[in-house]
């Protein structure tokens, strides 16, 4: 099981500078429920086969990462519920159904829960997870992380263009009976009965597991993803511009994200060039000294992939471990607790600091970050 083991040692690699203050229990941990019960499956697969279970390993982790991780339970349920819940198509269906169900006070949350909870008890996939979970660590906070994030991956498997929890939502409402359902055309139900669907229209089974389809779902959930975090990063800039530098700075960056030269938006603001070249200066400064650090950070550090707890700043490996080698004792300390998601008021308080003294050494860590990043 060579394929395996050298999984196994880069993504060990990968946790001690991703999470270094974990112990090696908990990397064993993680990195069993990546790699999964089933070691020898990595001899069989093409080396096709093996980028996109690597891809799907990078997936999985990155949820895991990004909302469930060094995160309470309850938090972390939310999280969960919070994800699933912004399905479009799906909370569309539930609300169709509560409002021609008898109960038109539950909300979408409410039913949502309801067949996640049905899934975790019934499930045949998830109830393996939750077996090899168990058998992978025995910290009652981690399961319930990788468990979590385990059923997020699951029920956002493409079937058909549409994620699986979609088909279990429709599964739900033919068992459940309530009123509000009986119009619900019944060709229109699906039954999954094994890991395998049987399209109306083709003769052979679709895998539940396809890792082909999985991979390309995962590539347009990123996409959608960045697109939403992008445009929420543009409207609240503009709101930030028209409160601090004016109408005009707002204008500016609208034309300027059309792809406008200096001076085409000169000409279309009936500005001189010289304020032009100015405003462009100012604004650049608040974006990214201002707003990105100060008003909006998380906002724009999930858009750019360079929050510190999830992207290492946007550093590769290589680029992270010279960039920690050039900091100062002092700066480590500082870069490690602020690793931790502890507010900066709390590590102004460990650390004996004003809080604006430690808001000012974050921000030479961050732009010598993004300094690094663009210099290669």
């Amino acid at each position: 099981m060579q394929i395996a083991e050298n999984l196994a040692d880069s993504w060990r690699s990968r946790l001690q500078v991703d999470c270094p203050n974990y112990d090696s229990a908990t990397y064993e941990s993680i990195v069993s429920w990546l790699l999964g019960k089933d070691l020898e499956r990595y001899e069989t697969l093409t080396p096709a086969q093996l980028i996109i279970a690597e891809q799907a390993m990078d997936y999985r982790y990155r949820i895991l990462r990004h909302r469930y991780l060094e995160v309470g339970p309850e938090r972390a349920y939310r999280n969960l519920i919070s994800r699933l819940g912004s399905l479009v198509m799906l909370r569309n269906k539930i609300k169709t159904w509560v409002a021609l169900s008898r109960d038109r006070q539950r909300a979408v949350v409410d039913v949502l829960q309801e067949v996640i909870q049905e899934l975790l008890n019934s499930d045949r996939y998830l109830q393996e997870q939750i077996g090899w979970i168990a058998q992978s660590t025995s910290d009652s906070r981690l399961r319930n992380a990788l468990l979590l994030a385990s059923t997020e991956e699951y029920c956002l498997r493409p079937i058909r263009n549409q994620p699986l929890l979609l088909y279990r939502f429709v599964n739900y409402l033919r068992r459940s009976g309530r009123g509000g359902i009986t119009q619900v055309p019944t060709g229109d139900l699906v039954r999954l009965v094994s890991e395998e669907v049987m399209p109306d229209d083709a003769e052979n089974p679709v895998s539940l597991l396809d890792a082909q389809a999985i991979a390309l779902h995962q590539e347009k959930q990123a996409l959608e993803e960045k697109m939403a975090a992008r445009s929420a990063v543009k409207q609240e800039f503009e709101h930030y511009l028209t409160q601090n530098l004016g109408q005009v700075a707002t204008d500016w960056l609208k034309l300027y994200l059309q792809g406008r030269s200096q001076e085409e938006i000169a000409r279309a603001l009936n500005k001189p060039i010289k304020e032009i070249y100015r405003l462009r200066e100012k604004i650049s400064y608040h974006a990214i000294r201002v707003f990105g650090l100060k008003v909006e950070p998380e906002l724009v550090a999930n858009w750019l992939e360079t929050s510190l707890q999830e992207h290492r700043l946007g550093l590769t490996p290589t680029q992270w471990q010279e960039y920690k080698e050039s900091l100062t004792d002092e700066q480590r300390r500082l870069l490690d607790k602020l690793a931790t998601g502890k507010t900066l008021e709390a590590i102004a308080q460990d650390l004996n600091l004003k809080t604006n003294q430690v808001m000012g050494e974050w921000s030479k860590l961050y732009l010598a970050a993004q300094e690094k990043r663009s210099a290669s």
